[in-house]
């Protein structure tokens, strides 16, 4: 029994904290008998200096020489021409949340910048006058408080000094985050917000004691509005969000089970601030968001294809005429989906590469001529009325093609449960599987309540399709099934549009038939003089929450569009197994030799070193449960919580951020890890604590201070990846290892070429030191 008692001890989370101190000295931070100045300096001075260094030397890095190349650098070209879609109020489409790219507009209007020509095309230089280092300061802005939100998340979490500076001193060096932050990006919004995420997820635990009170709120509130924001950027945001989800489960499930201060109505309280501050406050952040989107985008653009018809025909400066109130058989339109895919109904020359081998429909996102149908007499006998309503059999001809809309019981070529569409036969050429039926899903009233008042209010007007404001489905006469498109898109040979299919349909009266939007559409505008526009109709308004789900239909239906392209090679994109072991990075920019390039890299010893302490943690989680069970470990509740918010919550956001892309299909690149390396260095700093707790003063002061040294060695070795690198590109070949590096030229691993580029740096500064001198 006594050997026992010798086996057991406790477990501090870092396992040098005494559980519930400060962590803001060195060795004994709770320890009251400190005075005189080093206990001013630990408790007072260094709080405040430290970050404020670290801040100014992160600034300082983010800027060097930030405009010196004035080309567009890399997704500048996406984002920069996002941004000033805002100064122009051009609507457009994205398959990201607007945040990010408001700020990118808000630092363009900031700097001035306000071409309406100028398209952002990548490696095109910027506008003569374009004041490029105000644009990129703002992002390089961000990017540098990401430096001293990470170091008070340390505090918070209750990191010793040591720990602190070492992952301070890592977020303040990471090439990645510095290239990342020097160009109109959103990485730095997104790293940004998640950061603070995560800071008001430690600051909430710090204060879980005194829940209820000001502080708790304040910082309750803020956790909201950060997860807010950071899902506003990206949908990445989702992964820190589900940290704190896992964090708030856990919290009300121990609240559950603690029998001395459970009360029910207490309990009640804590799900309904969690709700309101977790799930109310992100969500009209969000929301919020998209309404000074859509306030801002007031004028057509190059998105405007990707909404619904409602949404167009209300902006300002539509292109939409006034247009006839029916349509009858002659008449010639373009027809709009409601469903994943908001687009229109397409088709061109290209036929089905196996299947039937007819002609390709689709759907598709851009005013072309072959959008257009003709609404002709169905092949099966049918008496028409003056014009089309619900239950009549209609034939509908592409019209350059002259092939018919076809469906036929040929299975679908990417959603193979359903039934191919196709342009089959001409006007002569065909048979009753030509032949649709429309069926009416709803009336939409004119925002012109005179004239829906006259012209709106009889029986009539319910029945006949009318451009814009009906919706309606199309059945096949002959096979059942509804057209509809199903959210994917076809592959290369298919132009990466939208599919097109024929499937079963919900009842409309049913509740899914309700919401099931795929087999919706909607005439969007006629193309023919056949009958006459009607100049006194007002269209209907659209409706905020339509609009809102409509993107974010669209840009599900754009991510999901964002896979590899196995005919064509893709020379920046990577694997997910390839980050983690830095096996290849980017290049941001042309690779001239008369201009500043941008390699999107990491220090190996950062990347190896964080990668190797993520499996070493598995490690000692696993030897802990392992001691726990055999009850050689004995945890108290203070040292529990402490291992979890120093060990496991890092891991956790390591996990989230990064297990999503070994699972997703979609294309990746290197900057996509780089959220996971964020919380993969707090995790580093754990798994370092874990080996140095028991050291003495000066033993632990040699590993960090080797660390230190480390970090910043290798920092200034791959440092001309993201302050830039100029001249020959052979200068700097002593830095690519490995053969899918693409800095230069390969050349492995030396010694002596480090050695010969550091004693070339000291030459060069006693040269420039010697020219200071001379001068002064």
């Amino acid at each position: 029994m006594s050997e026992l008692k010798q086996r057991k001890r406790t477990i501090n989370a870092n396992h040098e904290r005494v559980p519930g101190s400060s962590g803001a000295q060195l060795d004994d931070p709770s320890s009251k008998s400190r005075r005189g100045f080093t206990r001013i300096l630990t408790t007072y001075i260094e709080p405040i200096l430290g970050p404020i260094l670290l801040t100014a030397l992160a600034f300082y890095l983010r800027a060097y020489h930030i405009a010196d190349n004035p080309k567009v650098i890399w997704d500048e070209a996406h984002f920069g021409k996002f941004g000033a879609f805002y100064n122009r109020h051009e609507f457009y489409h994205d398959v990201h949340p607007p945040l990010g790219k408001m700020l990118c507009g808000l630092s363009e209007y900031i700097s001035g910048f306000n071409s309406t020509t100028f398209m952002f095309e990548s490696g095109k230089a910027y506008p003569n006058g374009t004041d490029i280092k105000t644009i990129r300061l703002f992002q390089a802005t961000f990017s540098t408080l990401v430096v001293p939100v990470c170091y008070y998340t340390c505090r918070q979490l209750g990191l010793n000094l040591w720990s602190t500076y070492f992952v301070s001193l890592t977020t303040c060096l990471q090439v990645s985050f510095i290239v990342l932050g020097k160009f109109m990006l959103l990485d730095s919004f997104l790293i940004f917000f998640m950061s603070t995420t995560f800071l008001c997820l430690a600051r909430l635990h710090r204060l879980r004691k005194e829940e209820g009170s000001t502080r708790w709120f304040r910082w309750m509130f803020l956790t909201g509005l950060s997860i807010g924001c950071v899902c506003s950027v990206k949908w990445v945001g989702l992964f820190v969000t589900a940290l704190v989800g896992v964090y708030t489960i856990l919290d009300l499930w121990l609240k559950f089970w603690d029998p001395d201060n459970f009360s029910w109505i207490n309990y009640l309280k804590s799900w309904f601030y969690r709700i309101v501050n977790l799930i109310a406050v992100p969500v009209v952040v969000y929301l919020f968001c998209f309404k000074i989107h859509f306030a801002l985008l007031y004028k057509p653009g190059t998105g405007s294809g990707s909404m619904s018809t409602l949404f167009q025909v209300n902006l300002k400066e539509t292109d939409f005429d006034d247009q006839p109130r029916y349509i009858a058989l002659g008449t010639t339109a373009t027809i709009r989906s409601q469903g994943l895919s908001p687009n229109l109904l397409h088709s061109h020359s290209q036929l089905y590469p196996d299947g039937s081998n007819q002609h390709q429909v689709t759907t598709y996102g851009f005013k072309d001529s072959n959008n257009v149908w003709e609404f002709k007499k169905a092949r099966g006998p049918f008496q028409y009325s003056r014009y089309l309503k619900n239950g009549d059999v209609v034939r509908l001809q592409h019209l350059n093609t002259k092939s018919n809309l076809h469906s036929h019981p040929i299975r679908g070529h990417v959603s193979t449960d359903f039934y191919e569409v196709s342009g089959y036969g001409n006007e002569e050429v065909g048979d009753t599987k030509d032949d649709w039926v429309f069926e009416i899903v709803s009336q939409v009233h004119s925002s012109n309540s005179t004239y829906s008042l006259l012209h709106e209010t009889n029986s009539s007007y319910f029945e006949d399709i009318h451009p814009v404001s009906t919706t309606f489905r199309l059945r096949h006469s002959v096979l059942g099934c509804y057209l509809a498109t199903t959210g994917k898109a076809y592959p290369a040979w298919g132009f990466k549009q939208g599919e097109v299919v024929c499937m079963p349909a919900p009842p409309l009266d049913s509740i899914l038939g309700k919401f099931d939007k795929s087999t919706w559409w909607n005439i969007e505008s006629i193309e023919n003089d056949l009958l006459p526009a009607d100049h006194e109709y007002s269209y209907p308004k659209s409706s905020f929450f339509s609009d809102f789900l409509m993107t974010q239909h669209a840009m599900m239906a754009s991510n999901n569009g964002l896979i590899p392209d196995d005919d064509k090679y893709d020379s920046v994109s990577s694997e997910w197994w390839e980050w983690p072991i830095l096996r290849r990075g980017l290049r941001m920019s042309s690779w001239g030799e008369y201009q500043r390039r941008y390699y999107m890299f990491e220090s190996p010893f950062v990347m190896w070193f964080t990668t190797i302490c993520v499996v070493v943690y598995v490690l000692i989680v696993v030897r802990l449960l392992i001691l726990w069970q055999m009850q050689a470990l004995v945890v108290d509740e203070n040292s529990a919580w402490q291992l979890a918010m120093t060990g496991i919550a890092p891991f956790l956001g390591w996990v989230f951020h990064y297990l999503p892309f070994i699972i997703m299909g979609r294309v990746t690149y290197f900057h996509h890890y780089m959220p996971a390396l964020y919380f993969a260095v707090f995790t580093t700093a754990y798994v370092i604590d874990y080996f140095t707790h028991g050291m003495g003063k000066c033993s632990k002061s040699i590993v960090y201070f080797s660390l230190y040294a480390t970090v910043i060695f290798f920092f200034y070795l791959f440092s001309p990846t993201c302050l830039g690198m100029t001249g020959k590109s052979a200068d700097y070949k002593y830095l690519n290892w490995e053969k899918t590096w693409a800095l230069s030229t390969y050349e492995p691993f030396s010694v002596k070429a480090i050695w010969d580029h550091i004693l070339g740096d000291l030459v060069f500064a006693r040269k420039q030191l010697e020219l200071y001198y001379k001068k002064a």
